[in-house]
This record gives C-alpha cells, structure tokens and sequence, in this order.
C-alpha cells in the first residue's frame, strides 16, 4: 500500500488559499443569486423603484449582464414603459441571439401591441436558440389559438355564418383567459 508522503507548509498554506478563494467564489455567485432573487421578487410584489434601484445599482457594476437587463425589461413593462422595454429587449435580441428570453418575452409584447406577425418571427427566434424551451412553445400556441379564436370569431359574423365557427369560438375562448 502507497501512502502520500506528508504535508508541507508551503502545500498547506497553498491548499488554504485555494479553499478561501473557492468560498469567496461560492459567497460571490450566491450574493449574484440573491441580487436576482431580490429583484424578480420586487417586481412580483410590485415594488418597482425599489427593484429598478437595486437593478440600476447592479448594473453599475456589471453594465452588460444580460439576466439584469431582461429583469430591467420587466420593470420597464410593469411601470407602463413598454416602448422602453421593447427597446430594452431588441438590443439584447442583437447583442445576445443565442439567449431565447429576450426574443420570449419580446414576442409576449409585441403580441400585446396586436404586432403577431412580429410577434410570431420573435418566437421563432427563441426556438432557433432553444428548440425545447416551454415557455416560447407555449406561448406559440397561445398565439396561434388567438389568431384562430379571432378567425372563427370574424367568421360567426359573416352572413350565413357556419354553425361550428360559434362552437369552435366558444370552445377556445376559456382556453386563453389567464
């Protein structure tokens, strides 16, 4: 049996350093989480300067981060700015096309705006970056269900209006209130 051979002071010393920075790493990624967790949740409760203070404040230190800006974005909408927010969320659809979030949340807004083909190319975009990602195949199918509830609403109006269009209007209505 091999045993290792004893420990220096230089190799503990060494060792010593490398844990502290190791938890110093850990304490600054938490204390990122946290800024983030404190943030969205100030924005659920509808603390908005205090969560546009705190996102100004990080982003002071960290001027692109990405996670930030979309929060930023949120704030934007949430207090009426959604031309702002919009704007917010094109610039990081430009610096940032791999992330499906802003192109996500772009296409909820332009949806919004009654803006559905540029909402429709947003979501595409968000699948070309992330093919699996729920929330954008969700709110694709929302999308898709409101342009046909829309169809089938215009097509109970017409003059001798098919009897399905008003079932087929009545089947999807309850299926998009939120």
């Amino acid at each position: 049996m091999r045993t290792f051979p004893p420990l220096t002071f230089a190799s503990i010393r060494c060792l010593t350093v490398q844990l502290c920075l190791a938890g110093l790493a850990l304490l600054g990624s938490a204390a990122r989480a946290d800024v983030y967790d404190d943030v969205e949740r100030m924005i659920r409760n509808g603390q908005l300067e205090r969560a546009l203070q705190a996102s100004q404040a990080h982003l002071q230190k960290s001027p692109q981060d990405p996670q930030m800006r979309l929060l930023g974005s949120r704030i934007l909408d949430a207090q009426g700015k959604t031309n702002e927010a919009m704007g917010l969320l094109q610039s990081l659809t430009v610096e940032f096309p791999e992330l499906p979030e802003p192109h996500n949340n772009l296409a909820v807004l332009y949806a919004r705006a009654g803006r559905t083909k540029e909402a429709l190319e947003s979501l595409d975009k968000a699948l070309l970056a992330r093919p699996d990602y729920a929330v954008a195949l969700e709110n694709l199918g929302d999308l898709h269900l409101s342009l046909a509830l829309h169809a089938y609403q215009r097509a109970s109006r017409a003059p001798a209006p098919p009897a399905s269009a008003l079932r087929k209007a009545d089947t999807l209505a309850p299926l998009l209130r939120r």
